[in-house]
């Protein structure tokens, strides 16, 4: 592998955790909205990833098992977990039995997996930038 796939590679890693990020604000922006049926209210959403791989060739022209060379974002799904039912008849969005409808979002969960979306973007951040220095290193070698 050359240096030069750490690039791709951390690249695409940094996309899909700022898409992790994105879902997971979009998730706590919606945490506390109110909906009057099952059908309308705010579900969870998650993305889901998979390792892009290629095929290698080794010198000699043999196969070689599948390398990594990235993540891939394969969509993004929502959580079928039970919404929060709550009895407030008095709320303007109440149905007609007097229940108002929450999302599913546990609020706690979202800040886990916000922080360890921004950490995972950090150290990528630093792999590219070890990358970089090490490629300035080797290109100063023959001076």
């Amino acid at each position: 592998m050359s240096l030069s796939n750490v690039f791709a590679i951390a690249g695409s890693a940094m996309n899909a955790q700022t898409i992790r990020l994105n879902t997971t604000a979009s998730n706590l922006a919606n945490a506390e909205s109110v909906s009057s049926s099952v059908d309308s209210t705010y579900r969870a959403r998650k993305p889901v990833f998979s390792v892009q791989q290629v095929q290698g060739m080794d010198s000699l022209g043999a196969s070689v098992p599948p390398a990594g060379r990235g993540v891939q974002v394969d969509g993004i799904v929502e959580s079928q977990a039970e919404l929060r039912q709550e009895y407030s008849p008095d709320h303007p969005m109440a149905d007609e039995n007097g229940y108002v409808y929450y999302p599913n979002v546990n609020v706690v969960e979202e800040m886990a997996d916000m922080i360890s979306a921004s950490r995972s973007f950090q150290i990528n951040t630093e792999i590219m930038n070890t990358a970089k220095q090490m490629i300035q290193q080797s290109l100063s070698l023959g001076q």
